[in-house]
């Protein structure tokens, strides 16, 4: 540790070793010398880091009905939980707890087992989340390798689950799906080196910058917070509103559409909120430490602003507020019309009507495919609202013109970081949702004796495990995300910040590091 800044590329211990062009070893992290106070390209054209408005945006609100509506919403849930939390209390619905031989608290809905089950499984999904990224850090050639290859497998499992079961119309597509990714997989690999370089780089990066660990695991723990406030709201609405429960007596206020409705609406609020955590923290990332070291050099060099993680955090939670909020909203959407598809798929499995289940089962992955899209355009539209301070419009609008620009080739196969990561979710989100098994499988409560309870039970568990790791994971992907977007502006900074990665993109995409004029 104590000789880290004198080989922070690796000067005397290299990278790991990698397949296919050699890019060398990458310089270290500052000069011995000093640069200009700003940099100097193309024949004499001095551009300062500030051009465009770039770190210094005007000073105005962006997208303010979308601001409002989302203040409004959380509004909303924070009083739909007091209220459900409220009468829950009131008529005694907190019994129960962890362990006990026998089966404890109320018969008819959710009770104390339960909320001490998904705090442990937050907890579980704050350490596994964290594990995952020193692992990623210490192996990031291999555990590249390791998740296509864990990808394809659980592909081909899942296919063979749903032929075993006869759920053919599931195994069908599935079975589509597993042989795109054993092919896909041959074209990754030999994109894995310039990715596993890459990770390397805003590895290093990072821990020049100790504010972009602080910035995700603030995030992970106000994204682990929401998790239990939700999880509490939950089963407040269950205790208060299911009919049969003490607090509905002889009124007719206690009704299964009016718990299906409450539940929707807090299930909205609580992805738009995680998502709006989850970017607000990525624009801090990439208009603070991630986007200053492109433009600013290393802080050794002395050209950095003061505080750039804090001016970047204020940005993002109040000037561009409104635009974040307006990317979330629109994944939140196509989230929600996912989760109905699902919802309609099971509902025509257990009706016996195949069709039907593989026509909402084709639906579900077509909205899934266009929410994962959008996500990842919506990844550098805030990485331009951060740098720039632009509304979410036209943000989106100046993404779409670099990836037309670039080629979107470059930007696309080469997000091998981000599938890692995706992949590292998930299996954070499965072992949580089987400690939730297990812990039902085990305690035995009262509320779950026929087991009705344990697919929503579980379904939270693992939304809970992978949130957490999503939010953590965004630490790393914001990183890699303003590098390509400043690739995309001003590709001759990466050329001195990084030779050896900006020479493997220039061999492998030299559309990428032609200059594109702005506009």
């Amino acid at each position: 540790m104590a000789n880290w800044d004198d080989d922070q590329w690796g000067a005397h211990r290299g990278y790991q070793t990698i397949t296919g062009p050699n890019p060398g070893y990458s310089q270290p992290y500052a000069e011995p010398v000093n640069p200009p106070a700003y940099q100097t390209y193309d024949q004499g054209d001095a551009k300062s880091p500030y051009e465009g408005g770039r770190f210094q945006p005007k000073k105005r609100v962006n997208d303010p009905v979308l601001l409002v509506l989302f203040i409004l919403q959380l509004l909303g849930f924070a009083a739909l939980s007091g209220i459900a939390i409220h009468g829950w209390i009131k008529v005694g619905g907190l019994s129960g707890g962890i362990g006990g031989g026998g089966e404890t608290g109320s018969s008819v809905t959710l009770n104390w087992h339960t909320v001490y089950l998904l705090l442990l499984v937050t907890a579980a999904g704050l350490l596994l989340s964290a594990v995952y990224l020193m692992l990623v850090r210490a192996f990031t050639h291999a555990i590249m390798h390791i998740t296509l290859v864990l990808a394809i497998a659980a592909n081909i499992a899942i296919c063979v689950y749903y032929w075993i079961t006869a759920y053919y119309s599931a195994a069908i597509i599935f079975t589509v799906i597993a042989a795109f990714s054993v092919l896909a997989y041959f074209g990754f690999r030999s994109r894995i080196p310039l990715a596993s370089l890459l990770l390397q780089v805003v590895m290093d990066i990072s821990k020049h910058h100790p504010s972009t660990y602080f910035v995700a695991f603030s995030a992970l723990f106000l994204q682990a917070a929401l998790s239990v406030w939700f999880v509490f709201t939950s089963i407040a609405i269950y205790g208060t509103w299911t009919p049969g429960n003490p607090g509905c007596g002889t009124t007719s206020s206690c009704s299964s559409g009016k718990v299906a409705g409450l539940l929707f609406y807090s299930v909205f609020s609580y992805l738009w909120t995680s998502q709006v955590i989850g970017n607000v923290a990525l624009a801090t990332l990439a208009g603070g430490p991630y986007g200053c070291w492109y433009y600013f050099g290393p802080r050794d060099f002395g050209q950095m602003p003061k505080h750039p993680t804090l001016s970047a955090f204020a940005r993002a939670s109040t000037l561009s507020l409104g635009s974040i909020a307006f990317g979330s909203l629109i994944v939140t959407i196509l989230e929600l019309i996912r989760l109905l598809l699902n919802a309609a798929r099971n509902n025509a499995s257990q009706e016996g009507s195949p069709i039907e289940a593989c026509l909402a089962c084709c639906a579900e992955l077509f909205v899934g495919c266009i929410e994962a899209l959008v996500q990842y355009f919506n990844r550098y539209a805030y990485i331009e609202i951060a740098l720039y301070g632009k509304p979410y419009l036209k943000a989106a609008k100046d993404t779409y013109n670099l990836f037309k620009d670039r080629g979107i080739d470059a930007l696309v196969n080469d997000s091998l970081i981000g599938t890692t990561l995706m992949f590292g979710a998930y299996i954070v989100g499965l072992l949580c949702s089987l400690f939730a098994y297990l812990y039902l499988k085990f305690t035995h409560p009262s509320y779950n004796a026929q087991g009705q309870y344990t697919a929503p039970v579980v379904l939270f568990a693992f939304l809970i495990g992978l949130q957490c790791s999503l939010t953590l994971s965004s630490a790393i992907e914001a990183g890699v995300s303003t590098i390509f977007v400043g690739l995309g502006q001003d590709p001759q900074v990466l050329a001195m910040r990084a030779p050896p990665l900006f020479a493997m993109i220039a061999e492998r995409y030299p559309r990428v590091v032609q200059g594109v004029p702005r506009v």
